[in-house]
């Protein structure tokens, strides 16, 4: 877990009230839970800071080999040229599939690759590239 720690920092502050229009000052951290907030016309403010986690997310692309065979069954099911630019990124919308395209490319990667989609799966795959994740991912957890 990486820890931050804020030394000898001074920041200046303009309030968004015209009324107090004021400049403040940032004078002291004296540790990463605390600072102090003085202007120059009233007195000193303190106040606490609570640590924030940030939460990544951490996407795994699916092998090339699925990816290129995703983008072949794709082609075939939509009756694409073979030249046809499809890559992960390519959308079934912007290949010109429909629902009904969507629902046959599902059950022609699921022919071609062994495996069974999930309805609610199969349902938010928009991508090339969400379906080839989608079927390592299957293909991962099915391994002994």
């Amino acid at each position: 877990m990486a820890t931050n720690t804020v030394t000898g920092t001074s920041i200046s502050m303009q309030s968004r009230f015209p009324q107090l229009n004021q400049r403040l000052a940032l004078y002291s951290i004296s540790d990463s839970r605390s600072a102090s907030i003085s202007s120059h016309r009233k007195s000193n403010l303190s106040f606490g800071l609570r640590p924030h986690s940030i939460r990544l997310r951490v996407s795994c692309a699916a092998k090339q080999e699925t990816l290129d065979k995703v983008c072949s069954i794709v082609k075939k099911q939509l009756a694409l040229p073979d030249d046809s630019n499809v890559i992960g990124e390519s959308t079934f919308v912007a290949l010109g599939a429909d629902s009904l395209d969507t629902v046959e490319i599902v059950m022609g990667l699921e022919e071609a690759f062994g495996i069974s989609v999930e309805e609610e799966s199969a349902q938010k795959i928009t991508t090339v590239q969400e379906a080839a994740d989608l079927i390592d991912e299957i293909i991962e957890n099915q391994a002994p």
